[in-house]
């Protein structure tokens, strides 16, 4: 099982720093620097170099934010999720503190 209770694809709100407050789909997990990348916050600019077919030049993308800096969010409601481990019909799932309910893998 998973380590974090943040997983690829959840939506997350940043809770500190530059981009406090920012929401996203998280697009990859690293687990060795305990970080995550969210789509489309943390923007950094790069220089390429041309490969193959693409073309050189300056790109957009998506910088690492330490998994302590983001909490789950539910959209529906407009709140941070605070989670946990359950086991459920035999499965272990994640399920929010406040109301119960397990959460749902997007």
């Amino acid at each position: 099982m998973s380590k974090y209770k943040i997983q690829r694809d959840d939506t997350v709100i940043v809770t500190t720093g530059k981009h406090k407050g920012a929401t996203g789909r998280v697009i990859d997990i690293l687990t060795d620097s305990d970080s995550v990348i969210i789509e489309q916050v943390n923007l950094v600019t790069r220089q390429v170099k041309p490969q193959g077919g693409r073309a050189g030049g300056t790109v957009e993308k998506e910088a690492a934010i330490h998994i302590s800096n983001v909490s789950l969010y539910d959209a529906k409601e407009g709140r941070k999720v605070k989670a946990a481990w359950s086991v459920v019909d035999g499965k272990k799932v994640r399920v929010d503190r406040k109301t119960g309910a397990a959460l749902a893998k997007a």
